[in-house]
């Protein structure tokens, strides 16, 4: 097998890494926003100053992920974050340490 569908393999099942010898689960995180919105840059600064990685859907230009967006979280406004499955509406601290498992 060659490497990458080894990584690809250990990415999809169990969604693990390794860090030392402390196994780290990577979650599925998602920030839906758009590039003049003053509180999806905190989130995503929330993110680097917590090492989270995540993925950026600029909703502005993508109108097919704008309506799953909107299908998901039932606002329109952004930013959105989707971690593993669940929805956080705006910059709530609280919630993001939460489902991030930062506490």
């Amino acid at each position: 097998m060659n490497r990458s569908l080894n990584i690809k393999y250990n990415l999809l099942n169990p969604l693990t890494a390794h860090k030392g010898r402390e196994e780290v689960r990577i979650m599925d995180v998602t920030i839906y926003s758009t590039p003049s919105c003053p509180w999806c840059a905190k989130t995503k600064e929330f993110f680097r100053q917590n090492k989270v990685l995540y993925k950026e859907v600029d909703v502005s230009t993508d109108q097919k992920a704008a309506q799953g967006m909107v299908e998901k979280s039932g606002q329109m406004g952004v930013p959105v974050t989707e971690v593993d499955g669940q929805i956080i509406v705006g910059f709530d601290v609280a919630r993001l340490k939460k489902a991030l498992k930062l506490n």
